[in-house]
């Protein structure tokens, strides 16, 4: 594995942390505050943040460049997380991992009907074998039916989707900051304007300095932190690679669903966590036709 392959699925591993995390305790938090008043300040402080530290850069090449270069990846992202977290108010963590994960079925599906690309077929084996293991790990005697959070938990998953396989055309043309800013507004805008719709407005008032202290760390850690992890990485490597290491997510979000929830991992949860890392480790093994990397055109100082 080379260099900027190895650095891409460390970075995905470390994204993948971050959400492990982000998924139980926003069920912590969604008990005392509703899921769009919760959204919409959560990634209001994470766009505050990136523009405290970025903002010149984003809004000059923001203003350079074309909306076809960053509309769809950023809105399939701020669809695909305001999903997800109405995914883990209606239903258990480990099921949103789950179906969520399935992202990497439709990556390359999206690949090949978007742009025609070709997809090396000793791939498929493995992305059979890690659903497989997904399904054992978040799935086997967990999932006990197929309702509105499940509904929520698989659009999530095909805009995650749209939002590697466009992240990944867009970032040849802008860099992973401007993206993550961009992808954070169209966040920030989608919760804020279903808040009044669905909720009539926004209610703070069950939350605590606990809950206060989760919001910051799903805005600044899994929403800064996540979205630019992912961007960083699709730089340095394919949106089915990407797609294919975050299925490390769903090990994680059990150890802390274990951890924090009370979730408990049976044996067949076992098997599933060996067979999904046995299965991140041998695609990262498969050699594919170099990876374009096109970098970014220069950014203002």
């Amino acid at each position: 594995m080379n260099g900027e392959k190895y650095t891409a699925v460390m970075l995905v591993i470390l994204q993948s942390t971050l959400y492990g995390l982000g998924d139980p305790i926003s069920k912590v938090a969604f008990e005392a505050v509703p899921v769009y008043s919760l959204l919409s300040v959560r990634y209001v402080i994470a766009l505050a943040v990136i523009m405290l530290f970025a903002g010149k850069r984003v809004v000059t090449e923001t203003v350079r460049s074309s909306p076809k270069d960053w509309l769809l990846p950023s809105l399939c992202m701020g669809g695909a997380y305001v999903a997800n977290n109405i995914a883990l108010e209606l239903t258990a963590a480990t099921s949103v991992a789950f179906i969520r994960s399935l992202s990497t079925v439709m990556t390359p599906l999206l690949v090949l009907v978007i742009f025609r690309r070709k997809y090396n077929r000793k791939h498929i084996p493995i992305q059979i074998a890690v659903i497989a293991g997904l399904y054992l790990l978040c799935g086997y005697g967990g999932l006990s039916g197929f309702g509105a959070g499940e509904i929520f938990s698989l659009l999530s998953a095909l805009l995650i989707a749209g939002s590697l396989v466009f992240g990944e055309d867009s970032l040849k043309r802008m860099d992973p900051i401007t993206i993550t800013a961009l992808q954070t507004a169209a966040s920030a805008v989608m919760a804020l304007i279903c808040a009044p719709v669905f909720e009539g407005g926004w209610d703070f008032s069950g939350a605590d300095f606990k809950v206060w202290s989760i919001i910051v760390y799903l805005a600044v850690g899994c929403t800064v932190g996540g979205y630019l992890l992912q961007n960083a990485a699709l730089v340095r490597t394919s949106s089915q690679m990407v797609a294919l290491v975050q299925c490390s997510c769903p090990v994680i979000t059990a150890f802390f669903s274990w951890l924090i929830l009370g979730e408990s991992l049976s044996a067949a949860g076992v098997a599933g966590v060996i067979i999904i890392l046995f299965c991140i480790a041998a695609d990262t093994m498969i050699k594919d036709e170099a990876h374009e990397v096109t970098k970014p055109s220069a950014q203002p100082k």
